[in-house]
């Protein structure tokens, strides 16, 4: 059995329990399958109150020290993050605050056998350094912004190729990213695409009208935008689309900055009454919403493989996207949604047009996302954990 260290920021806890879920999803694939084992190292941003009016960093203060989830243990290490000057330091400070727990975790006798980070930066460069330091290998997930935006800047850029020959393994979780991390200059012997799965038995269709009245949304059309409230997930698309949408309405299920810009969009739009911010939404209720939509829409600039288009498709609803990075190989046929010809308000109102126009089947949209379990994803990430530790049958 392999013995996994899991390392990232991106990894959910008692204070932000839905923070990088698709992180854990993936690795309780991989010990579901009972040959391999985990324990998880989870850096926090050290900050010294818990005072709600610090926002973002009183929470990383909540962040317990330990915790248990579905089993595997996990520890959550400080370190210091210097905020606006510390992007090129936060490597370094991130593998420093968590090497006293990785060798805590090995000498009480959970001598791991691979680390296995996700996210380039900062963590898969902190995670390059921990297994220079502790002589172990490395695998380092991409998973969007690490690839697609981080390497703009020159020292982070260096980071990220030197960590990339420090690993073992490069995963993508798009073959977009993939051909990025090629060109960036990272070996094409240790970039392997294994995309993100979906968790076809808690994402399903439900009743579309029970939905709806459970959750108050009214009549006529629906569209859901899922997802934090922050730049690149361009919520504001779809609401400057509704002037242009009538009958429609659109429920946005998420958190963050710029909800009450946003509110303030939909006010001087005059489309207020047809916009209904349903705040954070724990994942077990994300089907309800899904099914309740007619459409799914994700407007973003950056996306590496968005689970939430994989997610509306197992509950039935088809899906309108930007085309960007992994997007189009998600929404690869009619039955899953269309894309749009450019990212605008106009090109989404294009979009859902077309998708209007041959609107698909809930079970051929269901069927369509039942291509993308976990088995290919789980089985490719055990075969290189496994010859990495020796194991290989």
């Amino acid at each position: 059995m392999v013995r996994l260290l899991l390392y990232s920021s991106l990894y959910p806890n008692a204070a932000q329990p839905i923070h990088g879920l698709f992180v854990e999803q993936r690795l309780l694939k991989v010990v579901a399958t009972g040959r391999a084992e985990a324990r998880v190292v989870a850096p926090v941003p050290w900050f010294p109150s818990r005072s709600p009016r610090f926002g973002e960093y009183a929470t990383f203060a909540s962040v317990p020290r330990e915790e248990v989830r579905s089993g595997i243990p996990i520890v959550h290490p400080r370190f210091v993050r210097i905020p606006k000057v510390g992007m090129t330091t936060a490597p370094f400070l991130m593998a420093l605050g968590s090497l006293p727990e990785l060798r805590r975790i090995r000498d009480s006798g959970y001598d791991f056998d691979v680390i296995d980070a996700h996210y380039y930066y900062p963590d898969g460069v902190a995670a390059a350094l921990l297994g220079r330091w502790l002589d172990r290998p490395v695998t380092i997930t991409a998973r969007g912004t690490d690839i697609s935006l981080i390497p703009d800047y020159r020292v982070p850029r260096a980071q990220i190729r030197w960590a990339a020959r420090q690993s073992t393994a490069s995963i993508a979780v798009c073959e977009a990213l993939g051909t990025e991390m090629r060109e960036l200059g990272i070996d094409a012997g240790k970039v392997k695409v294994l995309r993100n799965g979906v968790d076809l038995q808690r994402f399903r269709p439900l009743d579309r009208n029970e939905c709806r009245e459970r959750l108050g949304l009214g009549p006529g059309r629906w569209l859901a935008s899922v997802g934090l409230l922050i730049e690149r997930k361009s919520h504001d698309i779809p609401i400057r689309a509704l002037p242009h949408l009538p009958g429609w309405s659109l429920v946005v299920a998420g958190n963050g900055p710029l909800r009450t810009e946003l509110e303030a969009l939909a006010r001087s739009l005059g489309v207020v009454d047809r916009v209904r911010f349903a705040g954070g939404v724990p994942q077990a209720d994300l089907p309800a919403y899904y099914s309740a939509a007619d459409a799914l829409v994700l407007a973003s600039s950056r996306e590496g493989w968005a689970n939430v288009l994989l997610e509306a498709m197992a509950c039935g609803t088809p899906v309108v996207a930007s085309s960007v990075w992994g997007t189009p190989e998600v929404v690869a046929s009619d039955v899953a949604g269309q894309l749009m010809p450019e990212r605008t308000p106009a090109g989404l109102v294009t979009a859902l047009g077309r998708l209007i126009a041959r609107y698909p089947s809930r079970e051929a949209t269901r069927r369509y996302a039942e291509q993308f379990d976990w088995n290919a994803t789980t089985e490719g990430q055990l075969e290189i954990f496994e010859r990495l530790a020796g194991k290989a049958a």
